[in-house]
Parts: structure tokens; sequence; C-alpha cells
């Protein structure tokens, strides 16, 4: 009996029975292969599942996230402040210098200590865990050209 004839939209208890081949042939002389090999289990966990990676992707989503808020905190305070307390922005700190001109100018100094504490948390923290992971995949590279 052909599928044709079977409605798509038939009960779901009926189902057409599907055959499928048997692995090997169903010989009487010949033999059923032998099962196959298990397959070798390394030493380690592959390197995408090591908690090195896990500690990296951490450490750099923390540096991303102080260096970000440094910067653009800073820059969202300043923006407020203009918005929302025009008379603090226009008083006067001395000889003619405002506060929000004091604030601009210091949105430069800001960013470098922002750049400065990107690097510093990079070398403090991401650095070494990429190169204990970086050292760790050349060994394992080295270790599957061996064999």
């Amino acid at each position: 009996m052909s599928d044709a004839f079977i409605p798509r939209h038939s009960s779901p208890e009926y189902s057409v029975p599907r055959h499928s081949p048997p692995p090997y042939p169903t010989y009487p002389w010949q033999q059923p292969p032998a099962p196959p090999a298990p397959p070798r289990t390394p030493a380690h966990p592959p390197l995408g599942h090591h908690s090195d990676l896990r500690m990296l992707r951490t450490a750099y989503r923390w540096q991303r996230r102080v260096a970000t808020l440094t910067a653009l905190g800073y820059f969202v305070l300043f923006l407020l402040l203009s918005a929302f307390a025009p008379s603090f922005m226009t008083a006067t700190v001395s000889g003619g210098l405002t506060t929000g001109l004091l604030l601009g100018l210091l949105q430069l100094p800001v960013t470098c200590v922002a750049i400065a504490v990107y690097e510093y948390t990079a070398r403090r923290g991401v650095d070494p865990i990429a190169d204990r992971i970086r050292r760790q995949a050349a060994l394992d590279t080295g270790r599957g050209a061996a064999r």
C-alpha cells in the first residue's frame, strides 16, 4: 500500500509502519560484524569546556564593564547635570570658569583613567588566564600531532 492514499490528517493512533533495513546483511553464512571499539576518552576535558575558559570569559566581562561604566558613567552624569541642574552647571568656580566647563574638561582625564583601568585589569586578571589557555592549547596540539 502506498503512502499517497493515506490522508495526512489521519488520527495519531494510526501510523504507517516504517521498516528500516538491518545494519548488516543477514545471510546465514555470514557472521554479524564486530561491534565498533569504544571511543578513546582524553585524559582531560576538551578545551571548550575547560574551567579556564569560563574564568577568562568572566574576567574579560568584568574588565569591559568596569572600563565602560567608568567612561560612560561619567559622561552620562555630565549630561544629566547639564539637563536637570543648569544652575549648578553655570555656577562659577573661579575666574569665569563654570562648573559645566570644568566637568567637560575633566572628561578627557576620566577617559584616560578608564583606559588605564582597562589595561591594568587586562595585565593583572585577563592576560595570565589567556596565557595559561594558550600554553595548554599548544600542549594539546603537540599531543595530537604525536599520535
